[in-house]
């Protein structure tokens, strides 16, 4: 390890929307994509529970 290796810039770890995309690799690429996806499905999980929880709330308030 080399004392010069805090010096380097280091590769952002998340994607940031609308960055340039041209200077990454095909597997920096897939691997963005497999973030983002997993972002997504976290995002749809949790629209589901709050979905489920607002139709609970509302059944209960119509009885």
């Amino acid at each position: 390890m080399s004392i010069f290796d805090d010096d380097r810039p280091k590769k952002p770890s998340a994607h940031e929307i609308g960055s340039d995309l041209s200077l990454l690799s095909v597997d920096e690429l897939k691997a963005r994509i497999a973030l983002m996806q997993a972002e997504i499905a976290r995002l749809e999980a949790e629209v589901a529970t709050k979905a489920s929880g607002r139709k609970a709330a509302e059944n209960l308030f119509r009885s």
